[in-house]
């Protein structure tokens, strides 16, 4: 068997609608990163970047299984966000998704939370390997639209899991083994949501990953570049293979791109240096759209009119979508804990005071302590299904670790008592018997 290793490239732009560039992307002969920060006002680059340092310290020899350390990462890096929210309330609301393959010199450990997208071009065919954490892919998986209406659809960026400095959103977590010839291609929504699938595969296929890298932010800019673009490429080569001197990666060193490679990350609403406004006689960047909706408006004289307009049409706008939201919140299922045993729920995990969205459908008897240490992590962070039959499948495939029964001490057999002389007693002293309730 040919001994493999990969050559990769990392590529970001800003995009032609965005001030600023939320994404983080990160590639290295032992790890392939993608965050997508989002919350605007809230600081989305800093949420991505923060991510994508904690993660990148597995770039090392690894000490314990890659699938391992690859989730304890996920989690330092989530309550990273938590610490930094914790300290400063007015990113509260900040969060990223996440893209990580972190590579063991055999296969890769992968975690995966959010909408930004792992593929693999082998033999010419294009498969997404990650499954988007957003509520147009879920009525895609209950076969209620198809891929086509979910690129239009009004709330297709709605994303249901994201890294938010919660412990109620854990990340996928599976292996994935290449072969030689494969590239794989980590990239933000800014690429997937503007270029189809037919034209990403063309393109990864290009002469060199240089090449791919460079037409993929081409195309996602043509088709609009309404947000920011970053790709990350790796190709799969025999591990003595000549290196191609004209890739970037040919010195060897890691390369890091977007939010997290920027020293100066001013928090949202400060000024920076760009060529759109004028601020005191010096130029500044324009507001980001995203950032707009969280910019306080110019008093009005009728603003109390529009208030009142505005609330009882965002009231009626939300009683709309909390219905149907509930609804379908109904027909998910998820395999968890409850009182220490694995048990079925059915409905969605959700923190919302006041509303429950789920409740234990079906207890099994299996303990969570019987469990690997990995799997109940999984179950106490919660494993999503598809439907019920879904999730009493992932039951049946727990590894239950069996416990072995104390050992019984033989008792000495119990003094034997002779039979009562029935002259003994009479029937008008016997006790009567006593019943209770």
């Amino acid at each position: 068997m040919t001994a493999l290793t990969y050559r990769y490239v990392a590529l970001t732009d800003t995009g032609l609608r965005r001030a600023d560039n939320e994404d983080s992307g990160y590639a290295s002969d032992r790890l392939l990163v993608i965050a997508d920060g989002m919350g605007g006002a809230a600081a989305g680059e800093i949420a991505s970047s923060e991510t994508l340092h904690v993660i990148r310290q597995l770039d090392r020899e690894l000490e314990a299984d890659a699938i391992d350390e690859l989730d304890a990462a996920v989690i330092d890096a989530n309550q990273r966000l938590a610490d930094i929210i914790a300290r400063d309330p007015a990113v509260e609301g900040m969060g990223t998704t996440l893209d990580a393959l972190l590579w063991d010199g055999e296969k890769f450990a992968f975690a995966h939370i959010g909408d930004s997208r792992v593929y693999r071009l082998r033999g010419g065919d294009l498969q997404q390997l990650s499954t988007d954490h957003t509520f147009v892919q879920s009525l895609i998986d209950e076969g209620r639209i198809s891929k086509a209406e979910a690129r239009t659809h009004p709330h297709r960026s709605l994303i249901l899991r994201a890294m938010l400095g919660r412990d109620d959103n854990g990340a996928d977590l599976s292996w994935v083994q290449p072969v030689l010839g494969d590239r794989y291609l980590l990239c933000s929504d800014g690429l997937s949501d503007m270029v189809e699938d037919p034209a990403i595969a063309r393109a990864l296929g290009a002469e060199t990953i240089d090449v791919a890298a460079t037409e993929l932010i081409r195309l996602a800019l043509e088709g609009g570049g309404v947000d920011n673009v970053t790709v990350v490429i790796a190709e799969f080569v025999a591990q003595d293979a000549e290196p191609d001197e004209h890739l970037a990666c040919a010195d060897g060193q890691p390369q890091l791109v977007g939010a997290a490679a920027s020293q100066d990350r001013p928090r949202a609403g400060a000024a920076a240096s760009g060529p759109d406004t004028k601020v005191s006689g010096k130029r500044a960047q324009a507001p980001d759209p995203e950032e707009l909706r969280y910019a306080p408006r110019p008093p009005s004289r009728r603003r109390w009119v529009r208030w009142t307009i505005g609330i009882v049409v965002l009231g009626a706008i939300l009683a709309g979508v909390g219905a149907v939201a509930y609804k379908w919140s109904q027909t998910q299922y998820y395999v968890s804990d409850d009182n220490g045993k694995v048990v079925v729920f059915r409905g969605v995990q959700a923190d919302i005071p006041g509303l429950t969205l789920s409740h234990v459908d079906e207890t099994t008897d299996i303990a969570l302590a019987s469990l690997t240490d990995f799997q109940r992590r999984e179950i106490e962070d919660g494993i999503e299904a598809s439907s019920k039959a879904d999730a009493l499948q992932t039951i049946k495939e727990l590894d239950v670790i069996p416990t072995t029964p104390a050992p019984t001490t033989p008792s000495s057999p119990a003094p034997t008592t002779p039979a009562p002389d029935p002259a003994a007693t009479s029937p008008s002293t016997a006790t009567p018997a006593v019943w209770t309730r």
